[in-house]
């Protein structure tokens, strides 16, 4: 199974692989974005600290390692922290599931479109694999909208006992498929004619 690059370019943002040395950066974004993440990231409590930003790391480097996700820190132009992302096989072979967050000092500028689709792109290029999913509480209405943006389709409608705040239980499915040669509209066949 080929993995997906260390980093990759997202438009505004670069999408580099976590590294341990990060902690205190990734913790000050979090910090900073507790009133906003709490509502839909069931991790995102009044009691997370560096401890757990490091365990996270260390969670994230194994991961990697293992082949069972792909972490990615969201860096902007200026080199700061702005949010992260993943690429994550819980759902099973053949599909990965995109997990994100962005900076709420960020937020609106189209970073998490721009992780998102650079995410599947790179998703949709590992062996085996042929969607990838992002899904969001329906309480989470700019979760669809990035999805949207990021080139996804929304296809399902599935229930889960709410794991934070804001959540009521109803989640959205949406998902990238791998184009067959049929799909693309380069695929049609070339016209010749005598003149």
């Amino acid at each position: 199974m080929m993995d997906p690059a260390q980093t990759l370019q997202a438009g505004p943002v670069t999408l580099c692989r976590w590294d341990r040395a990060w902690a205190e950066q990734l913790e000050q974004a979090i910090r900073a974005s507790l009133p906003e993440l709490r509502q839909f990231m069931p991790w995102a409590t009044d009691q997370h600290g560096i401890a757990d930003t490091r365990a996270y790391l260390e969670q994230s480097v194994a991961e990697w390692q293992a082949r069972e996700s792909w972490g990615y820190a969201i860096v902007n132009r200026h080199g700061e922290i702005v949010g992260s992302c993943s690429l994550m096989t819980r759902m099973g072979p053949g599909v990965l599931e995109i997990g994100y967050w962005v900076h709420s000092a960020h937020a609106g500028q189209g970073l998490a479109s721009a992780a998102a689709t650079a995410l599947a792109d790179a998703g949709l290029h590992v062996d085996g694999v042929d969607r990838v999913v992002i899904k969001h509480d329906c309480a989470n209405p700019a979760s669809g909208r990035v999805a949207a943006k990021a080139g996804f389709t929304q296809v399902d409608r599935i229930t889960s006992p709410p794991q934070a705040p804001g959540e009521t239980g109803s989640q959205l499915v949406w998902e990238r498929r791998v184009q067959t040669s049929a799909s693309r509209p380069d695929s049609f066949p070339a016209v010749t004619g005598s003149g």
